[in-house]
């Protein structure tokens, strides 16, 4: 698929997670290319229909885009609980639903946000469905500056292949707040909820990209059309 066709299937899931949005909701508001696409048509939603919604985005770059759309904004100490996120994915496992996210640089916002949603729906093409998580992406962390060299060490430990996220100019990629990304190739995962376990107690690392528990269905934009994938009962 080249990058017309995943564009266009990007905009096709789009627009119908845009059909879920209803009035009254407060509604979490992703990062990424796909994320991107859905922004806009949200904004032509909330004109057409008068839809009174309020919006919670997960990054610098995702709010202005959701204030060009004239989507009304707000944050956590106005609302702390979040009726639904629409958000992207670099990885949808197939069946259990469990995500890669965050190679946008906004996974812990993203999370923070996923967190606190009562729904979070996933948008997508197909290219990003796999049957087993980490066979095309790797997994980025969120980690703090101070001794990142030694946070690369204990990642190094756990099997993550870590390499650091690279910006502008030669210089480490620096998230909204304030942090260096480590990139760590697990390559395909039998267990992701054991890697997720040993990130998570990594001293200095902020936050990781397996999202195992948030998304309860994902729309996705194929060369057939838009399925909706949901999440197996088992």
């Amino acid at each position: 698929m080249n990058s017309a066709e995943q564009n266009a299937c990007k905009k096709a899931a789009a627009e119908a997670a845009s059909a879920l949005i209803e009035d009254g909701m407060v509604v979490g508001l992703g990062t990424g290319s796909t994320a991107a696409f859905f922004i806009p048509a949200l904004g032509r939603r909330l004109a057409e229909n008068g839809l009174g919604i309020i919006g919670i985005p997960t990054s610098d770059h995702t709010e202005q885009l959701a204030r060009e759309a004239k989507i009304p904004l707000s944050s956590f100490a106005e609302h702390t609980e979040i009726d639904l996120t629409v958000d992207g994915a670099d990885e949808i496992e197939l069946g259990t639903l469990f995500l890669i996210k965050g190679h946008g640089g906004a996974l812990l916002r993203e999370k923070i946000v996923a967190a606190a949603s009562r729904r979070m729906v996933v948008i997508a093409d197909e290219t990003k469905l796999v049957d087993r998580l980490g066979s095309l992406v790797s997994v980025p962390v969120e980690i703090v500056r101070f001794g990142w060299q030694a946070t690369a060490k204990s990642l190094a430990k756990i099997g993550g292949n870590p390499s650091l996220r690279m910006g502008k100019e030669n210089t480490p990629y620096v998230t909204d707040g304030g942090n260096f990304i480590m990139d760590c190739a697990f390559g395909p995962m039998a267990d992701p909820k054991e890697i997720a376990h040993h990130l998570d107690h990594v001293v200095g690392l902020v936050e990781h990209g397996l999202f195992l528990k948030y998304a309860s269905e994902a729309i996705v934009g194929g060369r057939d059309g838009v399925k909706t994938h949901r999440k197996s009962s088992s």
